[in-house]
């Protein structure tokens, strides 16, 4: 048995949800109206609907009400103008109140029923009555969740070590784990200035070639094991995973770079 799913995304590199297209001819990057957990949110489709198999539709899935409307689009821009202003109230509240949380985004849902902030902080904080406050001022239900580090560099956004806009920001949809293994693997320096991100953690770029590292490495000799080449025996003394090649110190003390098709062992 199959189900029809269609792909949204409501925010830019943010996660993928799945819905039933409900009969709706819908196309990658159209906009749509569907009903969430926080109400009603418009989304824009990034995987056009497919069939699946009913056990892989993770469970009943919600229809897509409606394709968006111009108004709809427009409705959303002034909902993001609105919740700015938000924001700045808020951060006036947070000073009063002398909260030690920084204010990092501001949302409404799509009929304004609803209203989160996120915020970050480095301990637990009381914002109840931050939360009174906020409510009493803008007559709606008001939410703040308080985020990692990493999440907030995907909020705030910024330029990586490579002059690049953050990953996070702009494709990653999902952090993957990152461990200091990855680095070891690539044979990157061990400093931590060098391989973590203006979030504080391990980059994320980490992890995009270690599995390529990982099975070149298993092919190539280890340093200090005695090869076979043609000009001789030798000491493997490096190695470049990327090019496959080989590093060898030869009988004469002579150092060369050779392919790995050239040495035998």
């Amino acid at each position: 048995m199959t189900e029809q799913i269609v792909g949204i995304r409501f925010k830019k590199a943010g996660k993928v949800y799945y819905f039933d297209p409900a009969g709706l001819e819908l196309e990658v990057n159209d906009y749509v109206i569907v009903e969430t957990s926080r109400g009603l949110e418009l989304g824009r489709v990034v995987i056009a609907p497919r069939q699946v198999l009913a056990h892989e539709a993770a469970g009943q899935l919600k229809p897509v009400m409606r394709k968006a409307e111009p108004e709809d689009i427009e409705r959303a821009r002034e909902l993001e103008d609105k919740a700015e202003e938000a924001l700045i109230e808020c951060g006036k509240m947070i000073e009063e109140l002398k909260l030690p949380m920084k204010l990092l985004s501001a949302e409404y849902n799509f009929d304004g029923s609803r209203l989160t902030f996120l915020f970050s902080a480095a301990e637990r904080v009381d914002f109840r009555e931050l939360v009174r406050r906020l409510t009493r001022r803008f007559k709606v239900k008001v939410e703040l969740r308080q985020v990692g580090t990493r999440d907030e560099a995907k909020l705030m956004g910024g330029f990586g070590r490579c002059g690049r806009p953050l990953c996070c920001m702009s494709f990653i949809s999902e952090f993957e784990p990152v461990s200091i293994r990855m680095a070891k693997d690539q044979d990157l320096p061990l400093n931590p200035m060098k391989i973590s991100g203006i979030c504080g953690r391990l980059m994320c770029c980490l992890s995009y070639e270690c599995e390529q590292y990982r099975a070149v490495k298993e092919k190539l000799p280890k340093v200090g094991q005695r090869v076979s080449t043609a000009m001789g025996e030798a000491k493997v003394v490096g190695s470049n995973p990327l090019k496959e090649t080989v590093v060898v110190e030869l009988e004469s003390e002579a150092t060369i770079e050779l392919p790995l098709s050239e040495v035998s062992y």
